[in-house]
């Protein structure tokens, strides 16, 4: 346990580096809210997941890129990760550029609530999904789940990370990186539709899960 807070405690770390550092100043309240959210809701999930799923918190604190890991996957989440830091970085950089000033604060609460939907949505993915690994892989003795948020959408994860992806550029004030958010989305999109197709042709019952539940991201869109 002790090992998953010191990683915990490093990921907040360069995360704080990587708002605080493009913004040029320790003056940035938005980055710093960002910052507290990604920490206590990072180590609420850590506390929780080491009492209700240790083999859960061992696949979620494993690296990114593993052995049994779909080697397409490989590429799609090293750009991804690459990406997404560069997008934080930049989002600081332009926060500052505006005087911090271009978002309305209404707009930045707006985002800091957003991040704590992911964050439910994500709890409640967890609480129902012992197998829901950080990376396109079929687990020894994984099954389908169609309890919890897996009875409305395919793909909980990413349907709550669609607030995350809007919340950030919110909360830190960025117009510019609310925009680029929509490259992440799209990202997100091509994942779960590839995924779907390991999925459907490795683990049994897949199919007619998805024949049942007809939404990947979205109820009623997609």
């Amino acid at each position: 346990m002790a090992a998953y807070l010191i990683q915990l405690l490093a990921w907040s770390v360069f995360m704080a580096v990587l708002i605080l550092w493009p913004a040029g100043t320790l003056a940035f309240p938005g980055g710093w809210a960002l910052i507290i959210i990604f920490t206590l809701g990072g180590l609420a999930m850590t506390l929780w997941l080491s009492k209700h799923s240790p083999r859960l918190l061992r696949e979620r604190m494993a690296l990114p890129l593993q052995r049994d890991q779909k080697p397409w996957d490989r590429v799609w989440l090293t750009i991804f990760i690459l990406v997404f830091f560069a997008w934080i970085g930049f989002m600081s950089w332009d926060a500052a550029r505006t005087g911090f000033r271009a978002m309305p604060p209404l707009l930045q609460v707006l985002g800091g609530l957003g991040m704590v939907i992911y964050m439910l949505g994500v709890w409640w993915t967890f609480r129902e999904n012992t197998f829901a690994a950080p990376v396109v892989k079929i687990q020894q003795d994984q099954e389908v789940i169609d309890t919890g948020p897996y009875a409305i959408v395919r793909h909980p994860m990413y349907a709550s990370a669609l607030f995350f992806l809007l919340g950030v550029p919110l909360l830190l004030g960025s117009w510019i990186g609310l925009v680029l958010s929509l490259v992440f989305i799209l990202g997100i999109a091509w994942r779960a539709v590839h995924e779907e197709r390991a999925l459907s042709a490795e683990l049994s019952g897949y199919q007619a899960y998805a024949a049942r539940v007809r939404y990947r991201l979205i109820p009623f869109v997609w």
